[in-house]
Formats: structure tokens, C-alpha cells, sequence
């Protein structure tokens, strides 16, 4: 797996491609397994292919899927990241964090002063919650549409254009 790994880039991509919708169809089983339905923010492949939602994949030199996020813009100036997954073979080779960097970069380049996202309290979700935190995201209240859920943390970062 190292050298699959050794190669890979993050390009804008489509998430109803065939790989992509594998993935996220995972994400979500897992967002139902551990979370109540009232309490699932995902969104799947079509609502992440709509105008005003940026989505990115990670893959190697061949083409494998290592994993996928989404910035979705809420209102000028601020937008959320949506969607973040990493394939089960590629976690903790730093495709997250590659990821996570390039869509904050983007964010920065598309004018967004901030950038905020929900994710779960339980224990699945704290490798999540880690990596956020170690790209300066805080805990905040809700945003956007969303409302106070014991079983959602919600955090945002402001976002340097340099």
C-alpha cells in the first residue's frame, strides 16, 4: 500500500462517478450506523453535484480512489466543508490532511473569510475532530441550517488569504 500511496494529488472531480458514489454510499452507512437519522448531516452524490458546491477527490497516478470533500458555500464569505472521507486503505497516510489543506486553500482563493463544518461527538468521529483541530478549527455553536444535537460538534476556523 506505501507505494500506492507514494504519488497522489487532489483534483476537482465529480461525485457521481462510479468510485466516488462507493465511498460516499460507505460514508453514509457509517454517518447512520453511529448516529440517529435526525442527527446524519451527510449529503449524497447528487447533493454535492449542485451549483455553489465545490468537491475534490484524492487519487493516485492510476487512478484510485483515496478519498473526497466538498466546500459548500452558505453565504458570502462563509462556506462549509462537507463530505470529507478517506478510503479505509488509505487512512493515516495523510490523505485527510492533504485534503483538508487543499480545500482550505481554496477557500482562501474563493474569497471565503471562514470555513466551518459538523461532524459527531462519539469516539468514531474523533479521528475527525483531531485533524481539525490541528488545522486551527474551534468548537463554535451551530451554523447555517443546523441546531444544537448532543450527537453534533460544530467548529470553524477563520481562513488567511496568504
Amino acid at each position: 500500500m506505501s507505494d500506492l500511496l507514494s504519488a497522489w494529488a487532489v483534483d476537482r472531480d465529480s461525485p457521481l462517478r462510479p468510485d466516488v458514489v462507493a465511498l460516499l454510499e460507505e460514508h453514509l452507512q457509517d454517518m447512520r450506523a453511529e448516529s440517529p437519522p435526525e442527527s446524519v448531516h451527510a449529503l449524497d452524490p447528487a447533493a454535492l453535484d449542485v451549483p455553489g458546491t465545490a468537491f475534490w477527490t484524492a487519487r493516485t497516478g492510476d487512478g484510485t480512489l483515496l478519498g473526497c470533500a466538498a466546500l459548500k458555500g452558505l453565504s458570502p464569505g462563509h462556506a462549509e466543508l462537507k463530505s470529507m472521507r478517506t478510503a479505509a486503505a488509505a487512512r493515516g497516510r495523510g490523505v485527510g490532511s492533504g485534503l483538508l489543506d487543499h480545500v482550505l486553500a481554496h477557500a482562501a482563493a474563493a474569497g471565503h473569510r471562514r470555513v466551518s463544518l459538523e461532524t459527531g461527538t462519539q469516539p468514531f468521529f474523533l479521528p475527525a475532530r483531531s485533524l481539525y483541530l490541528s488545522r486551527g478549527f474551534v468548537e463554535c455553536g451551530p451554523f447555517g441550517d443546523y441546531v444544537l444535537d448532543p450527537w453534533s460538534v460544530f467548529m470553524t476556523r477563520a481562513v488567511d488569504d496568504g
